[in-house]
C-alpha cells in the first residue's frame, strides 16, 4: 500500500497564504454542516484567515472539533434547520453572506439504509432550499456544495472521473447524485455560482461517528480491543484526510470567485490510492503498535465493493495538490483521538 501527497508546509503557489488571508478577511460565509467531520476544521481555516463565518447548527454536539477547538467561540450562530428555507433565507440577508459553503448532509451509510426519508429530506431537500435561498439572495457570490463520490454510484470503469454518469442505487447513494444534479442545474439554469466537490471517505481527528472504520479502529486499540470490519475486508476505497478537504473546499471557493467560468463545474478531489479496508485497518494498528488481528464480520450491505477517484482536473484546471501522505493525516488523526480520550472521558464511553 504506497503512500501520496506533499508535507502540509509546501502551500500551493497558485493561492499563497498572503493572498488567501486577503480574500477571505472579513468576508461573510456561511458554513453548514459545521459540527461535522469537515466542518470543525473548514471553519478554523475561515478563523485563520480572518473570515467573517456564520454557521447554521440544528443539533449541540459538545465534543465536536467546532467546540473541542474553541471556534464555535469566535463564529456566529444562527439555530435551526437546512429544511427552514425562511431561515435560510433570513440568514443569508441578514449576515449579508458572500460565500457558501455547504457540508450539512446525513453522512452514514448504514443510517440510509435504515432511514432513507431522513437522508433524503436532508441530503436532498436540504441541498435545493438552500440553493433556492441563495438565488434570492443578490449578494452571494460563490457557493461550494459537498457532493461524494457515492455519487457516481457503481462503475466498471474506474478510477471515476467527473463526466462518469451519476447514477447512485442505494439510499445514501442517490441522495448525493440527486443533489449533485440539483447543483448542476442551478447552475445552468439560474447561472447559481455553484461548483460541487466530489471527495473519498474522509477520516480524521473529529469524527464521532465510532461505526466508520477508522475512528473505530483507533478506539478499539486504545481500549485494548480487536478492532471490527464490518464487511469482508476487501471492499476498496479512496480515503482522505479532513484537513485536506478542509483546505480544497476553501481554495475552490477562491478560485470560483476569480474565475467564474467554473460555475456550475464538479472537481474530484483524492490522493488517488487504493486501499482495501483490511489494509487500512491494519496501517493504523501498526503506526498504534498493536499485535492484535481484527475481527472481520462481513456484514456490509448497500455498499458498494471498489471505488476511487481520479483527481486529474483538480489539478490541472485549479492547481491543487494533496498536502498530506495517508501515514501523515492518520498520525494526526489517531494522536487528535489519543488526546480526545485522554482529556475528555474515559475511553469506554462513546
Amino acid at each position: 500500500m504506497e503512500s501520496l501527497g506533499l508535507t502540509r508546509d509546501l502551500v500551493n503557489p497558485m493561492l499563497d497564504q498572503r493572498e488567501q488571508r486577503s480574500f477571505w478577511r472579513d468576508r461573510p460565509t456561511l458554513v453548514t454542516g459545521a459540527t461535522g467531520l469537515v466542518g470543525g476544521f473548514v471553519v478554523r481555516d475561515l478563523l485563520d484567515r480572518g473570515a467573517d463565518v456564520v454557521c447554521l447548527i440544528r443539533d449541540d454536539n459538545p465534543h465536536c472539533e467546532l467546540v473541542r477547538s474553541g471556534s464555535l467561540r469566535r463564529v456566529r450562530v444562527v439555530r435551526g434547520d437546512l429544511c427552514d428555507q425562511a431561515l435560510l433565507e433570513r440568514s443569508l440577508g441578514e449576515y449579508e453572506v458572500d460565500t457558501v459553503i455547504h457540508l450539512a448532509a446525513q453522512t452514514i451509510v448504514g443510517i440510509a439504509n435504515r432511514n432513507p426519508v431522513s437522508t433524503f429530506e436532508s441530503n436532498i431537500r436540504g441541498t435545493w432550499l438552500l440553493l433556492e435561498a441563495c438565488r434570492r439572495s443578490p449578494l452571494v457570490k460563490q457557493i461550494v456544495v459537498a457532493s461524494s463520490d457515492k455519487a457516481y454510484g457503481e462503475h466498471e470503469q474506474l478510477p471515476y472521473s467527473e463526466d462518469a454518469p451519476l447514477q447512485g442505487r442505494h439510499p445514501y447513494d442517490v441522495s448525493k447524485s440527486c443533489a449533485d444534479l440539483i447543483c448542476q442545474s442551478y447552475a445552468r439554469s439560474f447561472g447559481l455560482p455553484v461548483v460541487v466537490t466530489r471527495c473519498g471517505n474522509f477520516y480524521g481527528g473529529g469524527d464521532l461517528n465510532f461505526t466508520r472504520i477508522v475512528p473505530g479502529t483507533i478506539r478499539s486499540v486504545l481500549r485494548g480491543e480487536r478492532p471490527i470490519i464490518r464487511s469482508d475486508g476487501t471492499y476498496i476505497r479512496d480515503y482522505f484526510y479532513v484537513e485536506d478537504g478542509a483546505a480544497a473546499y476553501l481554495h475552490l471557493a477562491q478560485c470560483l470567485a476569480q474565475r467564474p467560468e467554473l460555475r456550475g463545474e464538479a472537481f474530484n478531489f483524492s490522493t488517488e490510492i487504493q486501499v482495501t479496508a483490511l489494509e487500512l485497518v491494519r496501517r493504523i494498528m501498526q503506526l498504534m503498535d498493536a499485535r492484535t488481528e481484527p475481527i472481520i464480520l462481513n456484514q456490509a450491505q448497500n455498499e458498494i465493493r471498489h471505488q476511487y477517484l481520479c483527481a486529474v482536473k483538480a489539478r490541472q484546471v485549479l492547481g491543487w495538490k494533496p498536502l498530506f501522505t495517508l501515514d501523515e493525516g492518520l498520525k494526526r488523526t489517531i494522536a487528535w483521538y489519543r488526546d480526545y480520550f485522554s482529556s475528555d472521558k474515559p475511553i469506554n464511553r462513546v
